[in-house]
């Protein structure tokens, strides 16, 4: 008896291990992947990672998980992008470092303990299908955080202060969402989102393009074939070839920029952009009430009398030359809403993506150069034209720096 004791016993043992160890292998199975997008010279970040991320995941239970520093690697930039575009992250919802828990979750910068373990809570993981959330201040960097961002497919974007549990907000998404509904993350939403960001760099290139530096040193030059009683043949071929090389030259600048933000932190670059817009859109209404009163945007003189000099030969590839030296110098005074741009297309796009974007984005800019050698087929209308920009130079400054606030202010409201 004693021995048949002894083998149920050993009998119970063996069950119970199987089952223990059957719960185990399904939970493994189950357990969702995690795959840390992140910058390896972000100095909050790494600490964020080994003391605080990490750990917690585990704890709760997480599968494998695989760190990604997409400025070492930069085809892992390229992959965070693709992959947070077939998720249908929203923009505003990126950033500085993104975590995929499986495709359920993600998190955006350094969020909170408290609401990744109300994201693992069992009476919260079936309410949501995918969701996203946003933390991005570091309190490393003196930036106290106070509050974090979410969104959910079916739902929409909402900001919460800290002390608010996320199930507050998943207690009020539908039971399913419907898809093509238009709420955020369904592909109408996506596909407004990629409208709205498209119209936004558009919009912006071409009001870069219609700016007073460039439309002067435009004027300046045809002024100048007049006087050598060039036909308007002659005046188109050398028009186009000075605008061809401003696009050329403004072009490059920007392949040039992009690449630079792209390797370094993309969100931060933007944010700066964005702040720099607004700043340069600042001393653009400061010039419409207190004209010639501290710094403003203008041509700087150096490089004008080289600019003059290759004027004077009046050859085609002398025109070049002219629309290069253009490009580089006017770049002080137009170069604010390029650098917001370029840093939105560093943190919303791959390089190619940002590349084909800012090919657009330059053809916009020289638009109003092209209209406007349309326009001034006579000397009668050079001097209108010209008499016209000095009559409403403060007006445009005005029109310009309103402008470019709302760009900046859009951008870091909505896309960083």
């Amino acid at each position: 008896s004693g021995r048949r004791a002894l083998a149920r016993r050993c009998g119970v043992a063996v069950i119970v291990a199987m089952i223990l160890a059957g719960t185990g292998l399904a939970s493994a199975e189950t357990a969702p992947p995690v795959t840390i997008y992140f910058n390896g010279s972000c100095h909050d970040c790494v600490p964020y990672l080994d003391h605080e991320l990490v750990p917690l995941l585990k704890s709760l239970g997480a599968g494998e998980i695989v760190r990604r520093d997409y400025i070492l690697e930069r085809r892992y930039r390229k992959e965070l992008v693709e992959r947070s575009e077939a998720l249908g992250i929203p923009p505003q919802l990126q950033g500085h470092m993104t975590i995929f828990i499986g495709d359920r979750i993600v998190l955006q910068g350094h969020v909170p303990a408290g609401i990744i373990r109300d994201l693992f809570a069992p009476e919260n993981v079936g309410r949501f299908t995918r969701v996203a959330v946003l933390q991005d201040k570091m309190a490393g960097h003196g930036d106290l955080p106070t509050d974090y961002t979410v969104w959910a497919a079916g739902g929409t974007i909402q900001v919460y202060p800290l002390s608010t549990p996320v199930a507050t907000y998943l207690a009020g998404l539908p039971a399913a969402g419907t898809p093509g509904s238009g709420v955020a993350g369904s592909p109408v939403a996506a596909a407004r989102s990629g409208a709205a960001f498209a119209l936004m760099v558009l919009g912006a290139g071409l009001l870069d393009g219609i700016n007073p530096c460039a439309f002067a040193v435009l004027l300046l030059f045809v002024a100048f074939l007049f006087t050598l009683q060039r036909g308007r043949t002659d005046l188109l071929a050398f028009g186009f070839t000075y605008i061809g090389a401003i696009y050329l030259t403004y072009f490059g600048i920007g392949v040039g920029l992009l690449k630079v933000f792209q390797l370094g932190a993309p969100h931060l670059f933007a944010k700066l952009g964005a702040g720099l817009m607004i700043a340069l859109g600042l001393v653009n209404l400061k010039d419409y009430f207190w004209f010639g009163a501290g710094p403003s945007l203008s041509i700087p003189k150096i490089g004008t009398a080289a600019r003059d000099r290759w004027m004077r030969r009046a050859t085609l590839p002398a025109t070049a030359v002219v629309g290069f030296l253009v490009g580089i110098c006017e770049f002080p005074c137009t170069g604010g809403i390029y650098v917001g741009i370029l840093g939105l297309l560093s943190a919303q796009t791959t390089f190619w993506n940002g590349l084909a974007y800012l090919a657009i984005y330059n053809v916009m800019f020289v638009l109003p150069l092209v209209a406007l050698l349309l326009l001034i087929g006579n000397r009668r209308v050079v001097g209108q034209f010209s008499r016209w920009m000095v009559t409403h130079k403060r007006q445009l400054r005005l029109g310009q720096g309103a402008v470019m606030i709302a760009i900046g202010a859009i951008i870091l409201l909505w896309f960083v």
